[in-house]
């Protein structure tokens, strides 16, 4: 694995970067600001970065980008915190690739179990089903999947009305008893498939992690560089430098240990690729509250209000390592994967 990043894949950096720097939202005010959300949506519609792992039509069925290119945008986009729809959208179009499904026609997303540990997996095609369709800003459909003598089918569920819950910038869809329908010119999702696509949503959920973080600790250094107490700027005092300090190396652990796990899901068998996310999700999880709670202590007292934009990261952080398993799901994934006690496949 050659961990540095290409010409081309510096430049999507650069190009992401820029994008979430004109329109994500610099204050928490700036949620309300429908103009500039407007804005953001359309740059992002404009760049196709929601179409990254959309079938390339030229590679036989081959995504038109790398799960590392795929990481690069979704840590740009959690760095901001941008508020437009990605994670979602991306994940279902790599669902749709994968079961020879054409590209939606309108936005749409995943649909996960209510403790958002994994897809909603129906027995029945013909069965209820409920979950949380996350970062449904604008999406019409979510997707699930049911069991089959084959592997797993496809399925879509209605999306209604979203709700921003704990994390102020991707909001959710709650969806109750709803029927699903089997999507058409679908095919059949092998267990490999699942694995695989498990292993890209659990290194782009890292990703998201790692810019969060990176956005936590960016905001609280530049804090330090102006907040004064005792006629001497904070940044200046040695227990403020310990904090930023450690929240910088657990930032960059996180960095090496998602980059790895991106390469690992176009790279690796697909067991060997949902091993490598499991692990980087579990210290990502762990890292991103520690940094963005440091990052918050840096704040001192306006830290803890509702206009300081610490917490937006905090509150992103906090369901990003719920997403696809926290900690603990994680840790069981790589021991069943190790044949370590009884593990925990993601889908059970």
């Amino acid at each position: 694995m050659d961990v540095r990043l290409s010409a081309e894949q510096r430049a999507l950096r650069e190009a992401a970067a820029r994008l979430v720097d004109d329109h994500a939202p610099g204050s928490v005010a700036d949620l309300d600001d429908e103009a500039r959300a407007a804005g953001l949506e359309a740059a992002l519609t404009g760049a196709g970065w929601r179409e990254l792992r959309a079938p390339d039509p030229d590679e036989e069925g081959r995504p038109l980008a790398s799960a590392v290119e795929a990481a690069i945008v979704a840590e740009e986009f959690g760095r901001g915190p941008a508020d437009a729809p990605f994670l979602g959208p991306t994940l279902a179009a790599e669902l749709r690739r994968r079961a020879g499904a054409e590209p939606a026609a309108a936005l749409e997303t995943v649909l996960l179990r209510p403790d958002l540990s994994g897809l909603v997996v129906l027995d029945d095609e013909h069965a209820r089903c409920s979950g949380v369709a996350i970062d449904a800003r604008g999406a019409t459909a979510a997707l699930a999947l049911v069991r089959a003598g084959h592997g797993h089918d496809l399925v879509r569920v209605p999306v209604t009305g979203t709700s921003p819950g704990r994390d102020l910038t991707r909001p959710a869809a709650v969806v109750g008893d709803a029927r699903a329908e089997r999507l058409p010119a679908a095919g059949p999702l092998t267990a490999a498939d699942v694995e695989a696509w498990s292993a890209l949503a659990l290194a782009l959920t890292c990703a998201d992690l790692v810019g969060t973080m990176r956005g936590a600790v960016g905001l609280a250094r530049a804090y330090a560089g102006v907040r004064r107490q005792y006629e001497a700027l904070i940044g200046t005092f040695q227990s403020v430098q310990h904090l930023l300090a450690d929240a910088f190396v657990s930032v960059e652990g996180s960095s090496s240990v998602t980059r790895h796990a991106a390469w690992a899901a176009d790279a690796l068998p697909p067991s060997e690729a949902l091993a490598a996310a499991s692990i980087a999700k579990a210290y990502c999880a762990r890292a991103a509250r520690e940094v963005c709670e440091a990052a918050i202590q840096v704040h001192g007292g306006i830290g803890m209000t509702w206009e300081c934009l610490a917490h937006v990261h905090l509150r992103r952080a906090l369901v990003s390592a719920q997403l696809l398993g926290d900690v603990g799901v994680n840790l069981a994934r790589v021991a069943a994967h190790h044949e370590i006690g009884g593990g925990h496949d993601g889908l059970r």
